[in-house]
């Protein structure tokens, strides 16, 4: 388990407007990080950014999105040592009734953009050695009725972090495949479809963000969602 050194290094963060997002690109910046923040909402990426720069991708399953923060990285920071991609929708109810423009969005947001972006973005990562971190979650361990789709999306997920990791181990790439639990960052309360069930209390996304960028730093390449904790008493 090789540690790797995060001040200085370049990193784009994918879902960079959303809460967990935009709570792992400052626990980045913290530590050194120059940060490219990737997302869909330009003004929470405005927010979150700073002086840091920003793209804004209009359709994640467009491969011309890859194409974008590729040449933003090269031109904005020189390269790019690292993605976390903490992208995410989710959705609820029966499957049954879940409708297909639904079950297609899961998997084009949780899965197939980010495939399509990674594949732009690894010759700049086999250029530097660097890092794949993959934000799952505990549904990927422990799927979910009510929660078909979106617990498929989310195992597919971290099947593309163990698959990837053995394909780059010869390249020097790492790959972290972070399966937090339920965690308050209010995505639960905007469903593509359905309504949350009764969850217990989550994580606060300020402690994920954290254990997060903490498992890149000491090398961790596979986070299960025990090793996140409970929530504070």
């Amino acid at each position: 388990m090789a540690t790797r050194e995060l001040s200085g290094a370049r990193v784009a963060v994918l879902g960079a407007s959303g809460v967990l997002g935009s709570l792992v690109t400052r626990e980045l910046t913290s530590r050194g990080v120059r940060v490219l923040l990737v997302g869909r909402d330009p003004d929470r990426l405005a927010a979150a950014a700073g002086s840091a720069p920003t793209v804004t991708i209009t359709d994640l399953a467009d491969a011309s999105a890859g194409e974008t923060v590729t040449a933003a990285a090269r031109e904005q920071l020189g390269g790019l040592d690292g993605v976390v991609n903490a992208a995410g929708v989710v959705a609820f109810g029966p499957l049954v009734d879940t409708p297909d423009e639904v079950v297609e969005e899961l998997f084009l947001t949780n899965v197939v953009g980010p495939l399509l972006l990674l594949r732009r973005l690894l010759p700049l990562l086999v250029e530097s050695r660097g890092f794949v971190a993959q934000v799952s979650a505990v549904v990927a361990e422990r799927p979910l009725p009510e929660m078909v789709a979106y617990s498929a999306s989310k195992a597919a997920a971290s099947a593309v972090a163990t698959a990837l990791r053995t394909e780059l181990r010869r390249s020097g790439v790492s790959v972290h495949d972070l399966r937090p639990p339920h965690t308050e960052t209010g995505l639960a309360d905007r469903p593509l479809a359905g309504s949350a069930p009764r969850l217990p209390r989550g994580l606060r996304p300020e402690d994920v963000a954290r254990r997060i960028v903490d498992a890149i730093a000491a090398g961790e390449d596979d986070v299960a969602a025990a090793a996140f904790g409970g929530p504070p008493r």
